[in-house]
């Protein structure tokens, strides 16, 4: 019966069995794993994923995986490959294919092909039995005891178990790679992500207003330096070097604590010792300081120079977080 209690039931229940299928993968991980990975650091070529049906969006998925990882890697579609797509393989090119029995028609049809070019094999398979392992030069085994299909067709634990093994060679690959944060960064320039790693506060301050005054400047001067410039504070700023901050709610402690303010100046109301960053700072970084300080401005300062202020709006505007 199709009762919220059956429903909730169905999805744990799948959810547990391809948790079970990838356990067990542990197990499968062999002398095997270790020299196609090894072949794969060493190869002069690049790595052609390949597949048909389900295993075929899993073989796209992973291509771009080893690709945002330091692995040049092309997605060739089984069936495409032997109307002439098979043309993208070149000598030096290992091929990884990725097929749960083994034995699919086309596969049948690939791997000699493959074979007569010379070029190394690797298959991911949960039949070890099957004409694609006995072709393959290295066996990576995915075998499942079931899928979480109630009937047992559709490919659920065999297609997320084929993903599994496939990330557990890009990240070994990656490793051996010594990947870094900076090497993630070139291949990943766009969106949230790419600007968590690339975006450096100098960046935001290339059209940013730059408020400023001198310790002598009058404190009626200081709010309209900070209203035009729209940042909520101002640098106090002397011989090019910083020597303070106003905020707007240093001028509100003011307005609190004075009946009249015609005889103040900026430096009678500036924080002397104000949060600074250089603007070479990675943007995400100058994020965490704002926050782990509950504030909202800080003062970009290099060598002591006044560089201007980064504010967290403009920062969320980056969309950063």
């Amino acid at each position: 019966m199709n009762t919220k209690e059956n429903i909730l039931i169905l999805a744990k229940n799948t959810i547990l069995s391809q948790s079970e299928s990838i356990a067990k993968l542990i197990d499968y991980i062999d002398i095997q794993f270790v020299e196609a990975t090894q072949l794969l650091f060493n190869s002069k070529g690049r790595l052609i994923v390949t597949g048909i049906g389900k295993s075929a969006i899993i073989a796209q998925k992973l291509v771009a995986t080893f690709n945002s990882t330091g692995t040049p890697s092309l997605f060739l579609h089984a069936a495409e490959a032997i109307h002439g797509d098979l043309g993208m393989v070149q000598p030096d090119d290992i091929v990884l294919c990725i097929s749960k029995s083994g034995n699919s028609p086309e596969i049948k049809i690939l791997v000699p092909l493959i074979k007569r070019f010379g070029n190394k094999l690797i298959a991911i398979t949960g039949n070890t039995t099957s004409f694609l392992a006995k072709e393959s030069d290295y066996v990576l085994n995915t075998t499942v005891d079931a899928e979480s299909c109630p009937l047992n067709l559709a490919p659920t634990n065999s297609t997320t178990a084929q993903l599994v093994m496939g990330d557990a060679l890009a990240m070994c690959l990656m490793n051996l790679r010594n990947f870094t944060r900076e090497d993630f960064a070139k291949y990943h320039p766009g969106g949230s992500l790419g600007k968590k790693l690339l975006l450096q506060v100098k960046d935001l301050l290339e059209n940013s207003l730059k408020p400023m005054v001198t310790p002598e400047t009058p404190i009626k001067k200081v709010i309209i330096e900070i209203s035009e410039k729209r940042l909520g504070a101002t640098a106090v700023v002397e011989n090019k070097k910083v020597i303070g901050v106003i905020t707007d709610g240093d001028i509100r402690r003011m307005l609190n604590n004075n009946d009249t303010f015609a005889h103040l100046t900026a430096k009678d109301i500036m924080t002397k010792t104000p949060k600074m960053i250089q603007s070479s700072t990675m943007v995400v970084e100058a994020l965490n300081i704002l926050e782990d300080f509950s504030i909202t401005q800080l003062i970009v300062s290099d060598n002591g120079e006044y560089k201007g202020i980064v504010h967290l709006h403009d920062i969320l505007k980056e969309g950063i977080v």
